[in-house]
C-alpha cells in the first residue's frame, strides 16, 4: 500500500509540473512574447528624459524612420509588443508625439467597456480601419498600420488599454501575437 501512495504521490507531481510547464508555453514560452500572455496593465507614461532625448532610429524631428526596428531580441516580432514581464516595448514617444496627435480626442466618446488582464474581447469582424467586439467599434490609428498586418479580424482575442501618453487613444493588445497598436473609439 505504501508503494502505490508513493508511486501516486510522485505521478501528481510530475502532473503538475508537466501542466505548469505546458501553462508557461502558453505565455510566450521561448520566444518571451505572446501566446496568451496578458499584461496587468498598461505602460507607464514615457518618461520626460525619454522623450527629450532623441531614441535610436529616429530622425531629427522624432519622426520614426522607415528603418525603425521594434525586434529588441531574436524571435520577437518587429512590431510594438509586450514582453512576458510586462515590459512594453515602443511606447517611448512620449506625449509630444506629432504622429499619434487626435484633433477631436474621444470624439465619439469613451470607450467604458473595462480595460486590462480582466476583459478580453474577441474580434468579431472587420479590419484595421474599423472592427468590433461586445458592440463597440474601433479603427487602428494610421500611423500603426503597418503593426496588425498578421491579426485575425474574426477571431484574435484583444485587450483595451488607456494610453497615458496620448489624448484620444487607446492601445489594443492581441493576446496570441502579443503586439499593441494604438486605436480609437468609434462609439457603439
Amino acid at each position: 500500500m505504501k508503494k502505490f501512495v508513493g508511486v501516486l504521490a510522485l505521478v501528481l507531481v510530475c502532473s503538475v509540473l508537466a501542466f505548469a510547464a505546458q501553462k508557461g508555453g502558453e505565455h510566450g514560452g521561448s520566444r518571451g512574447v505572446g501566446g496568451g500572455y496578458v499584461p496587468s496593465h498598461g505602460p507607464a507614461p514615457a518618461r520626460a528624459h525619454e522623450q527629450q532625448r532623441q531614441p535610436e532610429n529616429r530622425a531629427p524631428d522624432n519622426r520614426p524612420q522607415e528603418n525603425r526596428s521594434f525586434r529588441d531580441k531574436p524571435q520577437h516580432p518587429d512590431a510594438p509588443h509586450v514582453h512576458t514581464n510586462g515590459k512594453w516595448v515602443g511606447h517611448d514617444s512620449g506625449r509630444d508625439d506629432a504622429h499619434y496627435h487626435v484633433d477631436h480626442p474621444w470624439e465619439h466618446g469613451r470607450f467604458t467597456g473595462g480595460f486590462g488582464r480582466g476583459h478580453i474581447w474577441r474580434i468579431e469582424g472587420g479590419n484595421r480601419e474599423r472592427f468590433w467586439f461586445g458592440g463597440s467599434y474601433f479603427s487602428v490609428f494610421p500611423n500603426d498600420y503597418g503593426f496588425c498586418d498578421d491579426w485575425q479580424w474574426g477571431t484574435d482575442q484583444v485587450v483595451i488599454y488607456e494610453d497615458p501618453d496620448h489624448d484620444g487613444l487607446y492601445l489594443a493588445y492581441n493576446v496570441r501575437l502579443g503586439t499593441y497598436v494604438h486605436v480609437t473609439f468609434l462609439g457603439r
